[in-house]
């Protein structure tokens, strides 16, 4: 597990079956729900403010997740991935939404279920991405409704982060460190 850190007299509160990397940090009022897999390099910053990841989310390898001044929490729903590198600060991302790799989400901005901002984008403050809509570019604006083979993989994704969340956490245990593994005896293919 990563380093977790109290901060302001608040702990990070995880589910026992998330998965959190080994580098990934996690400061002060964090709440991470069950199934939910917190990946490599990854920095959750609860520091004057809360950070809520319902379950089944995930947050990919180096992504930012802080919180803005008060009262801006950081709350993203159940369900929801967030691609690399992203950087989510102080807004609300609701379930089973999908922001892209680098992606920068910002201050009030409001992702609705089902809505997906693409990879790269930059959402400026106080925003609202409605469900079913695609958003893009820099500044971010709506670009269509999202089709029905990407609405399929916004809802298919979560299981696929889960499923290698298990493997990991499997290949990371103990019993796998000591040479006590079954070691790849299962496909690729997640």
């Amino acid at each position: 597990m990563g380093l977790i850190m109290p901060f302001g007299g608040f702990s990070p509160r995880i589910a026992d079956d998330a998965f959190i990397a080994p580098n990934a940090t996690i400061v002060g009022d964090v709440e991470i729900g069950a199934g939910s897999s917190i990946w490599f390099g990854v920095v959750l910053r609860g520091d004057f403010n809360r950070i809520h990841i319902g379950a089944g989310s995930n947050i990919q390898d180096n992504s930012v997740v802080h919180v803005g001044d008060p009262p801006a929490d950081t709350f993203i729903g159940d369900n929801v991935l967030i691609g690399h590198l992203a950087m989510i600060h102080g807004c609300r991302i609701e379930s089973g939404s999908f922001i892209g790799m680098q992606a920068m989400v910002l201050d009030g901005v409001v992702v609705e279920s089902g809505a997906f901002v693409a990879a790269g984008s930059f959402v400026t403050p106080g925003k609202r991405v409605k469900s079913g809509e695609l958003w893009a570019g820099r500044p971010a604006r709506r670009v269509r409704t999202l089709g029905e083979q990407e609405q399929t993989m916004i809802r298919r994704g979560p299981a696929r982060y889960a499923d290698l969340a298990r493997m990991f956490g499997r290949d990371m245990s103990p019993d796998a460190q000591s040479g006590r593994s079954s070691g790849g005896t299962e496909p690729r293919g997640v």
